[in-house]
C-alpha cells in the first residue's frame, strides 16, 4: 500500500486527488494538508466527504510528513513547492507537484512568466515532465514530477503527432482554448464570481498566458527546434473541462487516412487518449469526470490547414488524474489503476 501525503488538499484539485485516492486500491492518504484549514475536519470543507473521510486537516511540515509517506502531492499555488523541496526531503519521499515550479527547465523563462524567483533551481534539470503518453519511461523512475497543466496537456496532446512527424509549418500554429471556472482554483476571486462569469465568455491572458513556454518548450522537443506559438485561452461558464481548437497550416497535401494514421501510432495503444471517429469532434461533456482526452481533426483542404480539436477534465486528466497516473508509473503500478472513471453524462 502507497503511502500518500497530500499538501493543498482542500482547493479543487487537492479535492480531487482525494477523491480519486479514496477509489485507489493500492493508495492509502495519510496527510490532509490545509493551511487554510488547519485543524478543521476535511468533511467539513468538502461536505461530499461526509462519512468517507474522518481526518483533519494538518499543516504543511514536509519534514515530518516525509517521515510518514512515499509520496507527496503539492497541489499548491506557484512557488511553494520549490520552496520545501531539498535533497533531504527528495532522498525519502518521491514528489509530484500540479503547480508549475518544475516544469519549464529555463529557470529564467519560469520567473519572467510567473513573476517570481524559483527557490530551487538546481532541481529544473533532474525534474521529469509527467505527460505520461509522452515521457512514460523517464516518469517511471523519476523522484520530482512535474505535472503538467490542464490547457498544457490537451494543447500538447492534440498537437503532438502532427509536430512530431513533421506534418505542419510551426510557426503557423494558433491554439484557441476554453476552460471551466474550476481551472482558476478554489479561491475568492471577483472575476469568478457567479455574476461575472454566467451569460458570459471572455478571452483573457491575451498574448501572456503563462501556460504559453510550457507548450511551446514540450513541442519544441517534438520538432527538434524552438517553437513560437499563439496561445488564447477563455473562460467559459461551466465547472469544468477544456476545449482546444488548434490550427497550423500543413507543410504537404495529406489525406484524413494519412492523418489518422499519424494519431493512431501515438496514440492507438493508449488507453486514455481517444481519437475519435471522421467528421466527429470532442465535447467537454463526452470527458467530464474522466481521465480521458478525446482528439479530433479536420483537414481543411482550401486553406491547406489542418484543424484539429481536444477535450479533457481540467480537473482530472489535466490536473489529479494525470497526478495518480504518474504516481502509478512512478511506483510500477497499472497505469490505469484509480482511473478507469466513466465520463459523466449529461
Amino acid at each position: 500500500m502507497i503511502k500518500v501525503g497530500i499538501i493543498g488538499s482542500t482547493g479543487y484539485a487537492g479535492g480531487e486527488l482525494v477523491r480519486l485516492l479514496m477509489g485507489h486500491k493500492n493508495a492509502e492518504i495519510k496527510w490532509y494538508g490545509s493551511r487554510s484549514h488547519l485543524d478543521k475536519k476535511y468533511a467539513e470543507v468538502y461536505r461530499n466527504m461526509f462519512e468517507i473521510v474522518d481526518a483533519t486537516c494538518m499543516d504543511d511540515d514536509i519534514e515530518t510528513l516525509a517521515e510518514q509517506v512515499d509520496v507527496i502531492f503539492t497541489a499548491t499555488p506557484q512557488g511553494l513547492c520549490s520552496s520545501l523541496v531539498n535533497e533531504e526531503i527528495l532522498s525519502k519521499v518521491k514528489i509530484i507537484d500540479l503547480s508549475a515550479d518544475f516544469r519549464l527547465k529555463d529557470v529564467s523563462v519560469y520567473e519572467k512568466w510567473y513573476k517570481i524567483t524559483h527557490k530551487s533551481p538546481q532541481f529544473l534539470p533532474e525534474a521529469v515532465y509527467g505527460l505520461c503518453e509522452i515521457n512514460r519511461e523517464k516518469i517511471k523512475n523519476a523522484r520530482l514530477l512535474a505535472n503538467p497543466g490542464c490547457y498544457t496537456t490537451c494543447s500538447i496532446l492534440s498537437a503532438y503527432p502532427l509536430v512530431k512527424e513533421g506534418l505542419i509549418d510551426t510557426d503557423t500554429l494558433i491554439i484557441d482554448a476554453k476552460s471551466g471556472t474550476s481551472g482558476a482554483g478554489r479561491g475568492a476571486k471577483v472575476d469568478n464570481l457567479f455574476c461575472e462569469v454566467n451569460e458570459n465568455m471572455k478571452a483573457y491572458a491575451v498574448g501572456n498566458h503563462r501556460h504559453t513556454p510550457e507548450i511551446e518548450e514540450q513541442l519544441g522537443y517534438a520538432a527538434g527546434e524552438e517553437i513560437v506559438l499563439n496561445f488564447t485561452p477563455h473562460l467559459v461558464p461551466m465547472n469544468r473541462g477544456i476545449l482546444v481548437t488548434e490550427y497550423a497550416k500543413l507543410k504537404k497535401e495529406v489525406t484524413y487516412e494519412e492523418v489518422k494514421k499519424v494519431y493512431d501510432k501515438y496514440y492507438g495503444k493508449e488507453k486514455f487518449v481517444r481519437v475519435l471517429e471522421k467528421n466527429i469532434y470532442p465535447e467537454t461533456k463526452w470527458v467530464e469526470g474522466s481521465n480521458y482526452t478525446d482528439i479530433g481533426f479536420q483537414i481543411d483542404e482550401r486553406t491547406k490547414r489542418i484543424i484539429v480539436m481536444g477535450a479533457l477534465d481540467n480537473l482530472v486528466k489535466g490536473a489529479a488524474g494525470q497526478a495518480v497516473q504518474n504516481m502509478n508509473l512512478m511506483f510500477g503500478l497499472e497505469e490505469k489503476e484509480g482511473l478507469e472513471l466513466i465520463p459523466m453524462f449529461p
